[in-house]
């Protein structure tokens, strides 16, 4: 299921929805002239919190050269929650100093609100120099009947996210930031302070990978802890494994499956419209493709289309539903 749960027991890293990435969204506007980053965080399905985690640093790598390490990074560093609010603080990385864990480089957007209300007038974005920003609640553009995907794949027609919400980090940027090839690479990481180290909880780009591809609550951890760069070294056996059980692959067609998802990067073409795999947008159907995927061809539809409140214009994501009764 999109990658929202991606700890061991099909929980939150350490069972805290707030070091939990769920999606990661790329695409242009302004035709091509800006490319949006988004990342999600803090589901509704896994128990989410009032706040970002403020001894985290969530993190946006972008690979612009196809070595599959990071060449730009945005890190996300969020402050003590204060009187029921919180700030954000961005910073940009580039060269080799975006390979660096923590919150370095230049600080692009200082101390920015963050969004934690539930009215759909509670949009208070970030413009600073070339920079649009926006951090905190919105309605989860995710879909999928994950009862049916729990019940062998048949289908109630029923989405599960539909009136669930999410945490957001909306980042667009102009294109030009990004580099001149128009092909980028884009993944995702959430990290911890843990006694003076920092420790990485969750990464990803892919949908649906770690859920269907990492079957061991071992192999859930030493993923969330990995990197890209070294993914098809250390995958493609197993995960070719995974496949010729579930949809009766021989080795050569694992191989050519597995290299859209491996290293796990989202690859995009800005030079091309984005859908998935190339980039992803929120309308895309990516559990579909996961599961028509992972059982060769026999299954074809998730079940559930599109949600209907994605916005045409910044940030894109619908407004946050209603707070549910206790």
């Amino acid at each position: 299921m999109s990658h929202h749960l991606s700890g061991p027991d099909l929980k939150s890293p350490s069972d805290d929805a707030r070091l939990d990435l769920a999606d990661v969204f790329v695409f242009t506007v302004d035709n091509g002239a800006r490319t949006v980053l988004i990342t999600n965080h803090n589901p509704d399905f896994g128990g989410q919190a009032d706040f970002y985690h403020p001894d985290a640093v969530y993190r946006l790598d972008i690979d612009t050269n196809g070595d599959s390490k990071a060449d730009i990074a945005f890190s996300y560093v969020f402050s003590e929650p204060k009187d029921g609010a919180q700030t954000v603080t961005v910073y940009r990385a580039d060269g080799p100093l975006a390979q660096e864990q923590g919150a370095v480089g230049e600080v692009i957007i200082a101390d920015a609100p963050v969004n934690l209300g539930y009215g759909s007038t509670d949009l208070k974005m970030v413009e600073t120099g070339p920079y649009r920003f926006f951090a905190g609640r919105r309605s989860d553009p995710f879909f999928a009947d994950l009862e049916g995907i729990g019940n062998d794949f048949k289908w109630t027609g029923r989405d599960t996210m539909i009136d669930m919400n999410i945490f957001s980090l909306v980042l667009e940027v102009p294109s030009a930031e990004l580099g001149s090839d128009p092909k980028i690479g884009v993944w995702a990481r959430v990290s911890l302070n843990k006694d003076g180290q920092l420790v990485s909880m969750d990464r990803g780009a892919h949908s649906s990978v770690t859920a269907y591809f990492n079957e061991t609550n071992e192999a859930k951890d030493a993923y969330n802890r990995g990197e890209p760069a070294t993914d098809w070294a250390t995958y493609l056996e197993p995960w070719t494994k995974v496949l010729a059980h579930t949809g009766h692959y021989n080795a050569a067609d694992a191989e050519k499956a597995l290299r859209v998802i491996l290293p796990d990067v989202l690859r995009f073409d800005r030079s091309q419209p984005a859908s998935y795999p190339n980039g992803r947008t929120p309308k895309d159907d990516v559990e579909s493709i996961r599961i028509l995927m992972v059982s060769g061809g026999e299954i074809t539809t998730g079940g559930v289309p599109p949600h209907t409140d994605l916005l045409d214009t910044f940030p894109y994501l619908g407004h946050p539903h209603p707070k549910k009764s206790a």
